[in-house]
């Protein structure tokens, strides 16, 4: 009989009714090296028969740090503050795309991505560069700006100063074309790309950390609380993200 077999002989039977008989392949001259049970036949009767009691759940060996939240407000709160963590990463994470491509030299429509019109007659409403006019690239180092209605010519052009980009500078070409040349950026233009992504990254780490105290300071967690380590937890890893995404563009762009 195999030693599962065995124990589930031993667990079907009341403790008087099992013997040494029942349990003969149990001799004590019998080597058990391998199967970790003592010699001893009473001994080893004895184990058989606990093997009965109900298994403790793993649940209650689990460290405090490894737990779930278990507060239904908790899981929702955490929620939507990695929700809004996520959204101040990608933001910084878009900003970046835009300096890096600038600060690499390469010319493309991006570059004038942040670039938000106010049309006549429309309000404060902002709308989009891409909205009103289409860019395109000549050359590999002029964009050309075209605009659908000649009427909006002017606000296209207030709209590229209003933006402050650096090395933008608009010439209007006729009633609807604008010309921007891009020349190739110095060591000193990509160090001060870089510094301005630093910038952006220490707002963003604020942004974080204001996030995760407004959780907390709903919630009035306890000291040491696995709530208090859960929100610091989402904090740090979203921070790391952000020194992660700093990091490539100094990389890729040899910034300082």
């Amino acid at each position: 009989m195999s030693l599962p077999g065995a124990v589930r002989l031993a667990t079907s039977c009341s403790p008087r009714a099992v013997s040494c008989r029942s349990l003969q392949f149990l001799r004590p001259t019998q080597s058990f090296a391998h199967s970790g049970i003592s010699r001893s036949p009473k001994t080893s009767y004895i184990r058989l028969y606990a093997s009965r009691s109900k298994a403790k759940s793993t649940a209650d060996l689990v460290p405090g740090s490894k737990q779930a939240l278990t507060s239904e407000v908790s899981r929702l709160e955490y929620g939507k503050s990695e929700a809004k963590m996520s959204a101040a990463v990608e933001w910084y994470r878009k900003e970046v795309a835009g300096l890096e491509t600038r600060a690499s030299g390469r010319v493309t429509p991006a570059l004038l991505s942040p670039v938000r019109v106010e049309l006549p007659g429309k309000g404060k409403d902002l709308v989009k560069l891409e909205e009103v006019a289409t860019i395109g690239v000549r050359d590999g180092s002029t964009l050309i700006i075209t605009v659908f209605e000649e009427h909006n010519l002017k606000a296209v052009e207030q709209a590229l100063y209003a933006a402050k980009l650096p090395n933008i500078i608009p010439q209007k070409q006729d009633s609807r074309t604008i010309k921007i040349p891009i020349p190739r950026p110095t060591v000193e233009a990509r160090n001060a790309l870089t510094a301005t992504a630093q910038r952006m990254a220490e707002d963003t780490r604020v942004q974080l950390r204001k996030i995760q105290q407004a959780s907390v300071k709903k919630g009035d967690y306890k000291k040491h609380s696995v709530e208090l380590e859960e929100f610091q937890k989402l904090a740090d890893k979203n921070s790391a993200e952000v020194d992660k995404i700093l990091a490539h563009m100094k990389k890729s762009t040899g910034g300082r």
